[in-house]
């Protein structure tokens, strides 16, 4: 039976990259445009400022997520995702727990996130995991439809 693994990996790498355009095609069918216009580069994942997880299958990347200096103690979550041929395994739910381990490990007490309300999946997983509603932040605040998380670590 095949074992689903999550490791760091490089942003800028292009197999991330390929995953990424689809989680941005993703966000793009679900909201128009670009999918998401936030600034990210390569460098917000690049320890001591954060980092990019991985998961795959049989060698095939299936799900990211990084996560990004926010402040002096916060994480914030970026680039969740899983490919749809992944769903329902659980990898959305273990990538957040490996995020929210290594922001823990760097120091951060807290991760915030933004998500928006045509993800009801992506917004069940985050209240399930015990992040509740904040003030909007970050580049979407004040944008409509826009849910700002947190949890404490």
């Amino acid at each position: 039976m095949s074992e689903i693994k999550i490791k760091l990996a490089d942003f800028d790498d292009p197999d991330v990259q390929r995953l990424v355009t689809a989680n941005l095609r993703d966000l793009s069918e679900r909201y128009g445009g670009t999918g998401d216009d936030t600034p990210i580069s390569g460098a917000d994942f690049t320890p001591p400022n954060g980092a990019f997880l991985v998961a795959s299958l049989d060698g095939k990347l299936i799900g990211s997520a990084g996560w990004r200096r926010h402040g002096a103690s916060d994480a914030e979550l970026k680039r969740m995702f899983t490919l749809a041929e992944a769903r329902g395994r659980g990898v959305a739910r273990r990538m957040l727990a490996a995020i929210e381990e290594s922001a823990r490990e760097a120091g951060c007490s807290r991760v915030i996130l933004e998500t928006g309300d045509k993800q009801p999946e992506a917004i069940a997983l985050y209240e399930s995991a015990g992040y509740v509603r904040i003030e909007d932040f970050g580049f979407y605040a004040g944008h409509e439809g826009v849910l700002s998380y947190a949890k404490p670590l």
